[in-house]
């Protein structure tokens, strides 16, 4: 079934339109009168997913995986387009997951100081998160997603028939996001079809966008989970998938929410059932001391005002600062 959500943004509005098959729709929803467009995807992609902007275009490959989402990339596929001779009149086609829809996003922010971009997600943590909001940017091997723009795309795509094609371990990573979604307003998500699933993701973070475009306040929420998965990952010793860290992030701010009083042991539960229903684990799957993850949550794009993690409680999820580290070497113990 054919969903279209609207993130509304003023005179930046744009629709995020999901459901089987729509990529073969892209020709309609590219921005009117564009000239060319330049197709960012990977090698890997592009052998299954093909799509037909209906003008001029050029197919433009980056790198697979986190190393690809870095400064060297931005500079190598900014040269590329300016080669072929891009314009502010043409629109850069995103056609991938995260990693695409980051750089591509990024790149079309800075080339020419902004050219449109049209986003085409080819995974699930991409179709409920990464290609919808505007954040774009790349990583520094300091931390993740440091260097980047808010740049919103002219249209967003989620083709849920692409889905059929993800391994079983790209799938799986992202159903750690959409476990996130359950405890900001999504409910019983396991109960929906796919198209279903990924429409209801897609509203509630079309809302939270709308509401807080720039990350000023209510959309930090967005990042429940994410502080020690983003240690995790910035660690690089462990065998983690984006969303197999958020799923160990949503207990262990569980558990750290629950030593606060702020959520009871039945939330916990809640939590960790959310997360084995979706064949996650909820452990910390090797050795790293608190001293080193502490010293990581620090690093946190969040941590404006100190350390700063988002919690469940009784007003719902929100960011909380100024933890001590006696509490968080105690949540800590039980996710390893």
């Amino acid at each position: 079934m054919r969903h279209t959500v609207s993130v509304d943004l003023g005179d930046r509005d744009y629709q995020v339109v999901v459901g089987a098959g729509t990529r073969h729709e892209l020709a309609h929803w590219l921005p009117e009168g564009v000239g060319r467009a330049a197709v960012v995807t990977q090698a890997d992609i592009a052998t299954h997913v093909t799509v037909e902007p209906g003008v001029e275009s050029k197919q433009f490959l980056i790198g697979s995986g986190e190393k690809a989402k870095s400064l060297t990339t931005v500079e190598s596929l900014s040269r590329e387009l300016a080669e072929w001779g891009l314009t502010r009149n043409d629109v850069i086609v995103a056609v991938g997951g995260g990693v695409v829809t980051d750089v591509g996003g990024f790149v079309a922010a800075c080339y020419h100081r902004g050219v449109a971009v049209v986003h085409v997600s080819t995974t699930l943590l991409g179709q409920i998160d990464a290609a919808i909001g505007g954040k774009t940017g790349v990583n520094l091997p300091e931390g993740k997603n440091l260097v980047g723009a808010f740049w919103q795309p002219s249209t967003v795509i989620c083709d849920t028939e692409v889905l059929e094609t993800l391994p079983p371990r790209e799938y799986r990573n992202g159903l750690g996001e959409l476990a996130k979604y359950h405890f900001l307003g999504g409910g019983s998500l396991d109960e929906l079809d796919i198209d279903e699933r990924v429409a209801a993701c897609v509203r509630l973070k079309a809302d939270v966008v709308s509401g807080d475009e720039r990350e000023g306040g209510r959309r930090a929420i967005l990042n429940y989970g994410h502080t020690l998965a983003h240690a995790l990952e910035i660690a690089g010793r462990f065998d983690l998938r984006h969303g197999e860290a958020v799923a160990i992030g949503l207990v262990f701010a569980a558990e750290l929410a629950a030593r606060l009083g702020r959520i009871d042991e039945a939330r916990v539960i809640e939590h960790r059932r959310v997360v084995a229903h979706y064949d996650l684990s909820a452990t910390i799957p090797g050795a790293i001391t608190d001293t080193e993850l502490l010293e990581l949550f620090g690093r946190d794009k969040k941590a404006v005002h100190g350390t700063t993690f988002v919690l469940d409680g009784a007003a719902g999820v929100e960011p909380v600062t100024d933890i001590g580290p006696a509490v968080l070497i105690d949540a800590l113990a039980a996710v390893r």
